[in-house]
């Protein structure tokens, strides 16, 4: 662990930052489940996957970090989150040719969770790069929960998504904000916005990371001397 200055030590995310990321998640959550029409989700599934969707991110981030689970300690997480997911079916049923909409909460899930557990791992004294990776894994968490119960391939690992990357584009700005002595408010907000845009854009234009490979065939590093050949 490493020495932690006075000012990450006293910082503690705000409540409302935090419901406001559980409220985002689930609203995102529940308009992507409703749009797969085939599944026939009741108002109880769409809710559950909701909620998983809200509290994914914050659970992983809570357990890397050893603390009790903040949706476990207050009466407004699991309202909020179930409020919020009944909503957002409502509203993908509403606005279902609206995809970019759903491409923007989810952009926005993945920045507020990135930033919170980015700078909660940094308050509880974990180094940079850790605090990197539960930063990360924080923002991916929802969308790998939402994926895994509706019974599709995770999104995370596919070509086209750059979920991670934007996370972590963000997760390394606020590391590199911390280090320079910029206020922690001010450096969460550039990595919400940082992830943000990566992923918005990332879908405009269809950025992607290059496709898994396999090498066909390994070159033949030496060379086998030519036979000397005969004088005239």
């Amino acid at each position: 662990m490493r020495t932690v200055p006075p000012e990450l030590t006293a910082f503690t995310i705000p409540f409302w930052a935090d419901l406001l990321a559980v409220g985002i998640g689930s609203l995102q959550g529940a308009m992507f489940a409703a749009q797969f029409r085939d599944r026939r989700l009741d108002l109880l599934g769409v809710a559950i996957i909701g909620i998983a969707t809200g509290f994914g991110g914050g659970l992983i981030r809570d357990l890397l970090l050893n603390e009790t689970p903040k949706a476990l300690q207050s009466n407004w997480y699991l309202p909020v989150a179930t409020g919020a997911a009944l909503i957002g079916m409502l509203l993908e049923r509403i606005f279902s040719r609206l995809a970019k909409v759903i491409t923007v909460l989810d952009a926005l899930t993945i920045g507020l969770f990135g930033a919170i557990g980015t700078t909660a791992a940094l308050a509880a004294g974990l180094p940079e790069i850790p605090a990197v990776f539960v930063g990360v894994l924080a923002a991916v968490g929802g969308s790998i929960l939402r994926d895994l119960l509706l019974a599709l391939p995770i999104a995370l690992m596919h070509v086209g998504s750059l979920y991670a990357v934007a996370a972590l584009v963000g997760a390394i700005s606020i590391v590199v904000l911390v280090g320079f002595g910029v206020a922690i408010p001010i450096a969460a907000s550039v990595g919400v916005v940082l992830t943000f845009t990566v992923r918005v854009l990332a879908v405009l234009f269809r950025w992607s990371l290059p496709e898994q490979r396999r090498i066909e065939r390994i070159p033949r590093l030496i060379r086998k001397p030519k036979p000397p050949t005969r004088d005239a």
